[in-house]
């Protein structure tokens, strides 16, 4: 199992970042948010889903982070240069935590979804959970998790219910300045 980190410091691709991060405790949102800022890096990162090819990292794009509390997922949002939205990415996981320097991480279940600026709505990395199962890097009830949680998010998505979509949008522009929390 990968254990991922929200500052991704061994992220080689990226030579200047900014990292921000803080713990929020709402009616509508309890955990923690950070924003991942790209200020320089070796080469863009394009992906393609279906028939959508597209940049998901590149100089100034950024990606706000909602590591929400209890909750067996994390949702990245990815914001192009423009702060416009290029697509959510939501990780199931098996757990989360902060290290002592302050940084929330997660231990990711291989099974995600991708949501297009556009709505479209993927379920991705199938293959990585049924390999991680075989080679035993999960068990059987941490795949059963990942199904549960990703079944569950896509039934959300599906009934308009999952609030981190206009969450995200909103807080990018209202919390944020120049890759760092506004100040109050």
């Amino acid at each position: 199992m990968k254990r991922k980190f929200g500052d991704r410091a061994n992220w080689r691709r990226i030579t200047n970042r900014k990292f921000a991060c803080k713990y929020v405790q709402s009616e509508f949102f309890t955990g923690y948010v950070t924003l991942y800022t790209m200020l320089g890096l070796k080469e863009p990162l394009w992906k393609t889903y279906g028939s959508h090819t597209f940049c998901i990292a590149d100089k100034g794009y950024s990606w706000l982070q909602y590591y929400p509390k209890d909750a067996h997922f994390v949702v990245t949002a990815m914001f192009n240069d423009k702060q416009q939205i290029v697509e959510w990415y939501i990780d199931t996981c098996r757990s989360q935590g902060v290290t002592d320097q302050g940084v929330p991480w997660f231990d990711d279940l291989y099974l995600d979804i991708v949501v297009l600026g556009n709505g479209e709505v993927f379920l991705v990395d199938e293959d990585e959970l049924q390999e991680a199962l075989q080679k035993g890097h999960i068990t059987a009830a941490e795949a059963q998790l990942a199904n549960r949680t990703a079944a569950e998010l896509l039934r959300q998505i599906d009934a308009h219910k999952f609030p981190y979509f206009q969450m995200s949008l909103r807080h990018r522009a209202e919390w944020f300045h120049n890759g760092e929390f506004k100040r109050k």
